[in-house]
């Protein structure tokens, strides 16, 4: 659902990985996606979303534009229809380590950073996500050991099985809570997300001089160990005594 970026992605990787895709987007499709989607063999429509359609699929990828609560995933929902997000359909299909980076502000410069700080370092990487490149259409189309994910608080609100080896947050402020019913704390959880599947052996990093940071840091249940900035200075002031 969806002919943006998201949505052409995971319809390029659906068609390779041999499933039946429909493409819905309930605004125009640009020309160009047409004829992606035209050379590829793959149906769509524009201006509707036709739920006799829709509810034959047996997995609907959401692009993160359209709002959890509008009226089609209302009823996907009370139909099962399973509705996830282009972060966990393209995950299924890549063995790589997965950086997503998340937060207010600050995520598309650390995410820029951390792909170029691995990328001189040698590492077979990619930069993808919210920044402006399709996860899904990457896993389709190349063949990166490592991936930087630039994250929104949207693509995670449906983001249920993706497991980051390394998840960071770099801070939380109030923002889009016109999307979650006004309330902080919806917004807060959807950003904590990123840690949903962690694992002890993975990583957490976050900034322990944020307030909401910290004010819901004890409440979450993250199973990865967490470093936080003071953490990262104590270790580095520690390495330089040792030189």
């Amino acid at each position: 659902m969806g002919s943006g970026i998201s949505g052409l992605g995971s319809a390029i990787l659906a068609k390779k990985q041999g499933w039946n895709a429909f493409v819905s987007d309930m605004g125009t499709i640009q020309d160009s996606t047409k004829i992606k989607l035209e050379k590829l063999g793959i149906p769509f429509e524009e201006k509707q979303h036709s739920l006799d359609k829709i509810a034959n699929a047996d997995l609907v990828m959401k692009s993160p534009g359209i709002p959890s609560d509008a009226k089609i995933i209302q009823e996907l929902d009370q139909i099962g229809i399973p509705v996830v997000s282009e972060i966990d359909w393209a995950s299924r299909f890549t063995q790589a380590t997965l950086i997503g980076i998340t937060g207010t502000n600050g995520k598309t410069t650390t995410t820029l950073l951390t792909y170029h700080i691995l990328k001189n370092a040698g590492f077979n990487v990619g930069c993808v996500g919210n920044i402006g490149s399709s996860f899904a259409e990457s896993v389709a189309q190349d063949h990166f050991d490592h991936y930087v994910i630039e994250v929104s608080s949207f693509q995670l609100d449906h983001t249920y099985h993706t497991r980051f080896h390394i998840a960071c947050i770099t801070n939380i402020t109030e923002d889009h809570l016109d999307r979650y019913q006004g309330k902080m704390e919806n917004y807060v959880q959807s950003k904590y997300r990123i840690s949903l599947n962690q694992q002890p052996e993975d990583y957490f990093l976050y900034c322990s001089d944020d307030p909401v940071l910290l004010n819901s840091h004890s409440n979450q249940n993250i199973d990865a160990q967490k470093l936080s900035k003071n953490i990262v200075r104590a270790k580095s002031s520690s390495n330089q005594k040792a030189r």
